[in-house]
């Protein structure tokens, strides 16, 4: 499968099966994480791998009871790291690190896919109480949470906006 393929068939994927993910395949999702560009190459940001069944609950209940978080294998959860991104000011603490961890997560994502695994991009979520769960340092925020598994139901494709629209040529 090429690249725009793969970009054009993920879904976001709500429904999991009861089936573990092994852990060679785990390792590459943490593998395509560290690999995405990222400003200035500070890399800051930091990926939590969630297995434990009681903190997923948790989790899917900070993220304004989705439940179906709470149904996947793994939970991924990206931070920007503002200890790192602090060196490009305000700028690199407000943004880069977000971009950063955006980058990461999204070729998290297609790698994901590319093995036979959803995803689902979460941002709705009460950031403070995400960040209580994991005990997180005061540097780190909590910017998505990353279901994943294997899929279950896979949804039609949604409305895109013609390119016409959306892209704009000067």
């Amino acid at each position: 499968m090429n690249i725009l393929e793969a970009v054009k068939k993920r879904r976001s994927i709500r429904n999991f099966q009861k089936k573990e993910i092994p852990e060679d395949l785990i390792d590459k999702l943490a593998e395509s994480l560290i690999w995405a560009p990222s400003a200035g190459n500070l890399q800051s940001r930091k990926f939590y791998f969630i297995r434990d069944g009681a903190v997923k609950k948790r989790v899917a209940e900070a993220a304004l009871n989705q439940g179906f978080i709470a149904g996947a294998p793994l939970v991924v959860i990206g931070c920007a790291d503002s200890r790192i991104s602090g060196r490009y000011g305000e700028r690199g603490v407000s943004l880069y690190s977000i971009q950063d961890v955006a980058c990461s997560i999204m070729s998290m994502m297609l790698v994901a896919f590319e093995n036979g695994f959803g995803t689902c991009w979460v941002g709705a979520f009460r950031e403070e109480e995400v960040a209580r769960i994991l005990n997180l340092p005061i540097s780190l925020k909590p910017v998505v949470i990353v279901p994943v598994g294997y899929p279950s139901k896979i949804p039609s494709p949604p409305q895109r906006l013609p390119k016409e629209e959306a892209v704009e040529f000067r």
